[in-house]
């Protein structure tokens, strides 16, 4: 896909050292720790737009706002809004307006809500009394390629995706994600029901087309890796 049909995609994640996000506990695994969690309300900041599945509301109920208020002040001195629009995706429209993602940041924070036609009038009529929420029908699919290209089409040019393993999985498998950051964890999980950074899927990287390391580095006790995610899919596509 042509980079001006879409924003540029920076994919945010944490995981064990074996490759879980999450554990089965009902309580929410903090995987970083206040200097990872520092780092990632810079990028935010940064940020055109965030991005969660639903499945991400539903399970962690984030608020996905810049929290620093000095990042926040810059922004506005720049003539952004003072957090970045919150995007989310749902197949199902199963979304509750009281979620932290259509409750937290005020009506200045526009929320866009990507969902297939056949669900998008009733999700629209539960999320009405919410703030700045806009409920978009794609078509039969909530699919994430022409999701991407009505953002870049309202002006979305950098786009960070925080999850979940679905949103990971396709982005990656469809080729529309242009950078991962990837913070390990050093613990280990060990619960086969719990959730994983990607799911199963026909990836552009295997044995024979590695994703490209640009940078690693220690965050507090977490690893940051940094891989460029279209040089080598440019590459593979080319050797196949």
């Amino acid at each position: 896909m042509p980079a001006t049909s879409r924003p540029y995609v920076v994919l945010s994640c944490a995981q064990s050292v074996d490759g879980y996000i999450d554990d089965e506990t009902g309580e929410r695994l903090l995987l970083s720790g206040a200097q990872d969690f520092d780092r990632v309300d810079g990028v935010r900041a940064t940020m055109d737009a965030i991005m969660v599945g639903a499945t991400t509301i539903r399970r962690d109920n984030p608020k996905l706002l810049v929290r620093s208020a000095a990042r926040r002040n810059d922004r506005v001195l720049r003539g952004l809004p003072w957090s970045p629009v919150k995007v989310t995706v749902t197949g199902t429209g199963h979304l509750s307006p009281d979620s932290s993602f259509f409750s937290a940041g005020g009506d200045d924070i526009a929320r866009l809500v990507y969902c297939p036609d056949a669900v998008a009038a009733q999700l629209a009529l539960r999320l009405a009394g919410s703030p700045g929420v806009e409920v978009i029908g794609l078509g039969e699919r909530a699919d994430l390629a022409p999701l991407l290209a009505d953002l870049a089409s309202r002006g979305i040019r950098r786009l960070l995706a925080e999850g979940g393993t679905s949103i990971h999985t396709q982005l990656i498998a469809q080729g529309l994600a242009d950078e991962l950051q990837l913070v390990v964890a050093p613990l280990f999980v060990g619960d086969a029901a719990a959730p994983r950074f990607v799911g199963a899927a026909h990836f552009p990287f295997g044995r024979d087309n590695r994703m490209k390391l640009t940078g690693v580095e220690q965050v507090g006790d977490v690893a940051l890796l940094r891989f460029d995610l279209q040089t080598a899919a440019a590459a593979g596509s080319a050797a196949a």
